[in-house]
């Protein structure tokens, strides 16, 4: 059963109009950690929703179906009516309104408006009523930019009827952090016509099958006290899921994972999220404690995850277990479905443990992760990171007018391009709570803070250095990239 319209072009007239601009906002699971958190109310610049009549599918001369795609704008600083319109992107999760974060002090320095496309099949922007393996065939970061391309010019026409003027286009420029920073990316790569740049913050571009360089940096950003606690966990944990696997489950309120991988996986993503989003002190600081004590450190680690995983952090145990992941059924809480589609079928990221040296279980392998794949959408769903790279470039990327940042503790950076060139400058914020999107969401990067306010990054002059060569940079290239006519 589909929500969808065979709506023909006459059909899509303007029942209002829009003033959009697009930014993107990032990421979600196995890598179930990819997805930015969400913001609270209070810290949203805009949560009214606007709709967008989307194509289902923009490679086939045939299907002409549509379904309602969410968006926002915000418009309260635009320089109307020839101010740059910033699109945020958003990635792989519901986007329920344009977060108050950096993107909010770029709006002002540049007089610009702000938009926002929900990412297709995310949050309200479902083309099904059910999502079966069938049904999320359209489901692609390659029809995501499709989207990105038909919103971007249905918006800029809206703006000139709005403001009557004739065939006029403003400057755009593309936003967006992790899988949406990828997105950002590829945008320009893609649509360099439709955009003046990009910003790809915590941009994963370069499609991973076993993603080792992630656990190791894991590691690294951890340290030399509580690397070995971590490791050492990780040994009593696989221990005594041998010899009673019941107890240990439910010292941590996870026995409903009765598959042992998706367990130490759980295990595994509750240490990476104190590191990824700048929070290393709540992880290391009571470890290496209990460690000095000689206390049971097991118990010490489900104390963190029960406390500030699950509490604090807000995971839910149940994205963790592979019966879960297999539901179709269309609800508030099936992202961790989606993306693990686009996980088993374009981009892997499979955050394996390297051989030697591990901070997770070494049973957390490519097995695991291909079985899952298999067990969750069936049989021949496995990622082919050879095409996706191939398609999009990888770090190889051949684009232009991106800029790329990414925090020297965050593991996703491994996934991104971290070398400069000149016409895709590549930042890295290097200080010791410096994780995913620090140039947008500041420090930590989880819960947000608002405007992405640095003065609590262990360094906040390493991010206000490279946030003043971002504004450079977009200055400049919206400089060189006028009010044109459209089409142009």
């Amino acid at each position: 059963m589909t929500k969808l319209t065979a709506t023909t072009p006459a059909s899509m007239s303007f029942a209002f109009f829009l003033l959009i601009l697009v930014v993107a906002s990032g990421g979600a699971s196995a890598s179930r950690l990819l997805r930015l958190p969400g913001a609270t109310s209070k810290k949203y610049l805009t949560k009214q929703e606007h709709w967008f009549n989307q194509t289902l599918d923009h490679f086939s001369p045939y299907d002409h179906r549509h379904f309602g795609q969410r968006y926002y704008e915000y418009l309260d600083n635009f320089r109307a009516p020839d101010g740059p319109i910033f699109l945020k992107i958003c990635g792989e999760s519901a986007c329920s309104g344009i977060a108050n974060d950096y993107i909010s002090v770029l709006a002002k320095k540049f007089g610009a408006a702000v938009v926002s496309l929900e990412h297709r099949y995310y949050g309200k922007s479902s083309p099904f009523k059910s999502l079966t393996t069938k049904d999320l065939r359209f489901l692609s970061s390659k029809q995501a930019l499709f989207d990105l391309a038909a919103f971007r010019q249905y918006y800029q026409d809206s703006l000139n009827a709005k403001f009557n003027r004739p065939n006029i286009d403003n400057s755009w420029f593309v936003f967006g952090v992790s899988y949406a920073g990828a997105l950002s990316a590829w945008f320009r790569l893609k649509f360099p016509h439709l955009t003046c740049g990009s910003l790809a913050s915590s941009a994963v571009v370069q499609a991973i099958h076993n993603f080792t360089a992630f656990d190791k940096q894991v590691g690294e950003s951890a340290g030399p006290e509580c690397k070995p606690v971590l490791q050492e966990i990780t040994r009593l944990v696989d221990q005594r899921l041998g010899s009673n696997a019941e107890a240990v489950k439910t010292l941590f309120n996870a026995t409903e994972l009765k598959n042992d991988g998706d367990f130490l996986y759980f295990l595994a993503d509750a240490a990476v999220v104190a590191i990824q989003y700048g929070n290393p002190d709540k992880l290391c600081i009571p470890l290496i404690e209990a460690k000095k004590a000689g206390a049971d450190l097991v118990e010490a680690y489900a104390t963190y995850v029960k406390d500030y995983y699950v509490g604090s952090f807000g995971a839910s145990v149940q994205t963790y277990n592979q019966e879960h992941l297999k539901k179709t059924t269309l609800t508030d809480d099936t992202s961790d479905r989606l993306w693990w589609f686009q996980v088993c079928t374009e981009v892997a990221y499979f955050q394996v443990a390297p051989s030697n040296d591990s901070i997770r279980s070494l049973r957390v392998d490519s097995r695991y992760h291909l079985d899952l794949c298999k067990n969750v959408f069936g049989e021949g769903i496995y990622p082919d990171v050879t095409a996706t790279n191939l398609y999009y470039g990888g770090t190889r990327i051949a684009g232009s007018r991106i800029i790329f940042t990414n925090g020297s503790q965050d593991p996703w950076r491994h996934a991104s391009k971290q070398t400069s060139s000149p016409e895709m400058p590549s930042f890295i914020i290097t200080c010791h709570n410096c994780g995913h999107g620090t140039d947008f969401r500041g420090c930590p990067q989880s819960p947000l803070v608002p405007e992405g306010d640095s003065e609590n990054c262990s360094s906040p002059d390493a991010v206000r250095r490279v946030r003043q060569q971002i504004v450079q940079t977009i200055d400049w290239w919206l400089s060189e990239c006028p009010t044109s006519p459209a089409g142009v």
